[in-house]
C-alpha cells in the first residue's frame, strides 16, 4: 500500500491572511483532511507533519535544507514516497539541497507549493497539491522533483522564473521530468536511475561559508577584495554569457587569483538561463580559467552554489571539491 510523508515546512499554501500579511498557518492539516475527503482512495494515504517553526521560504538557512532531509532520511524505510510543502521563493535552493543531501534515491521527494494560498478563492494549491500527492506513489520516480502547474522538473535544474504567474518555475537547461494535464506523462527518459542504496549526506554544520557574487558593469577589484578579506570558503560568480567577466582590469583577476592562494573556491556559472559556461571560449573567460575559477557548466546559480556549500560543508577535501564540481551528482549539470 502506497503511503506518503506530507512535510509541511510553511510557504504560500499554507498561508492565511493576517493584520501584516500573509502568514503561515498552523492548521493546514485540518484544511487538508476537508479538502482530501472526495479522493480518497484515489491517491496514497499519507501522514502529516508540519515543521516547527514554520517559516516563510525567504527565511529559510541551510540548516533548515538538512533538517527537512534528516527527517526524509529517518522516515525513509517508513514510505513510499514524500511531499515537502514549501514556499516558492527559495524553493529551488532546497529542491537542490534535498538531491545533494539525498542522493541514490529509490523513492520519489516531491517538492511542491502555490502562488495563492489554499484557503483564497482561484488558488493553485489544491491542483498542485494533488499531483504532488499522484506523483509521490510513482515507482518510475527515484529522484528529488519539484512539482509546479503540471510541469515535474528535477530539483536542482529548476529555477523561479515568476512572481506573478501560476507557472512559476522553469528548467532551462534540462527537459521535464514529466507532465500532468489530462493524462500523466512521465518521462523515463529523463529520470534518473533508482539507486540501489540510498546515500545520505546531512553535514553537521550546515554552513559551507559560500557567498554568491553577480556580475555588474562598474564592479571593482576593491569590491571583490572586500568579500575575500571575509574569507568564504567558496564564491560562485555569477558570469556574463559563456563565462566572461572584465579582465581587462588586471587588478580584478589579481583577486581571483588571491583568492585561490588563500583556498578559496571559486566557480563560475552564467546570469543567462540557458546554455552553459565554457571558460574556454573567449578571452575574457580564459583569465578567469588561468586565476583558477572552476567553471560550472549548465548548473543553475541556485544549484552551484547549494553543491559547493554541500561539498564544503561535508568537508571535502579542496582537490575532491575543485573535481565533484564538474562532476554530476544527481543530474544537476551536463558534463
Amino acid at each position: 500500500m502506497k503511503k506518503t510523508l506530507i512535510l509541511y515546512t510553511g510557504g504560500t499554501l499554507g498561508m492565511r491572511r493576517s493584520e501584516s500579511g500573509y502568514v503561515p498557518d498552523a492548521d493546514l492539516e485540518g484544511a487538508l483532511q476537508r479538502l482530501l475527503q472526495d479522493v480518497i482512495g484515489q491517491l496514497p494515504s499519507y501522514d502529516f507533519q508540519a515543521l516547527d517553526p514554520l517559516l516563510d521560504s525567504a527565511n529559510m538557512q541551510p540548516q533548515d535544507w538538512y533538517r527537512i532531509a534528516s527527517l526524509i532520511r529517518d522516515n525513509y524505510s517508513h514510505y513510499t514516497g514524500f511531499v515537502v510543502l514549501h514556499g516558492t521563493d527559495t524553493m529551488a535552493y532546497t529542491a537542490s539541497a534535498l538531491s545533494f543531501a539525498l542522493q541514490g534515491l529509490a523513492k520519489p521527494v516531491v517538492v511542491t507549493g502555490s502562488q495563492i494560498p489554499l484557503r483564497e478563492m482561484r488558488s493553485d494549491a489544491y491542483n498542485n497539491l494533488i499531483a504532488a500527492l499522484l506523483l509521490s506513489g510513482s515507482d518510475s520516480i527515484g529522484e528529488v522533483c519539484l512539482y509546479f502547474n503540471g510541469k515535474l522538473l528535477r530539483g536542482n535544474r529548476a529555477v523561479k522564473v515568476s512572481s506573478g504567474s501560476l507557472d512559476a518555475f522553469a528548467s532551462p537547461n534540462y527537459p521535464s521530468l514529466g507532465e500532468v494535464g489530462i493524462q500523466v506523462h512521465i518521462d523515463p527518459n529523463a529520470l534518473l536511475m533508482h539507486g540501489d542504496t540510498p546515500q545520505f549526506e546531512i553535514p553537521e554544520n550546515a554552513d559551507g561559508n559560500v557567498v554568491l557574487v553577480k556580475l555588474f558593469p562598474g564592479i571593482t577589484p576593491l569590491f571583490l577584495s572586500k568579500i575575500i578579506e571575509a574569507r568564504p570558503r567558496g564564491i560562485v560568480i555569477e558570469t556574463y554569457g559563456t563565462g566572461n567577466a572584465p579582465t581587462d582590469n588586471q587588478a580584478f583577476t589579481a583577486q581571483l587569483t588571491r583568492a585561490a592562494e588563500l583556498g578559496i573556491i571559486c566557480v563560475a556559472v552564467s546570469q543567462c538561463l540557458e546554455n552553459h559556461v565554457d571558460l574556454g571560449k573567449y578571452a575574457a573567460g580564459s583569465a578567469l580559467l588561468r586565476a583558477g575559477v572552476i567553471g560550472g557548466l549548465d548548473m543553475t546559480s541556485e544549484a552551484c552554489y547549494v553543491k559547493l556549500n554541500h561539498l564544503l560543508a561535508m568537508n571535502y577535501t579542496s582537490s575532491e571539491v575543485k573535481t565533484l564540481m564538474e562532476t554530476p551528482l544527481c543530474g544537476e549539470c551536463t558534463p
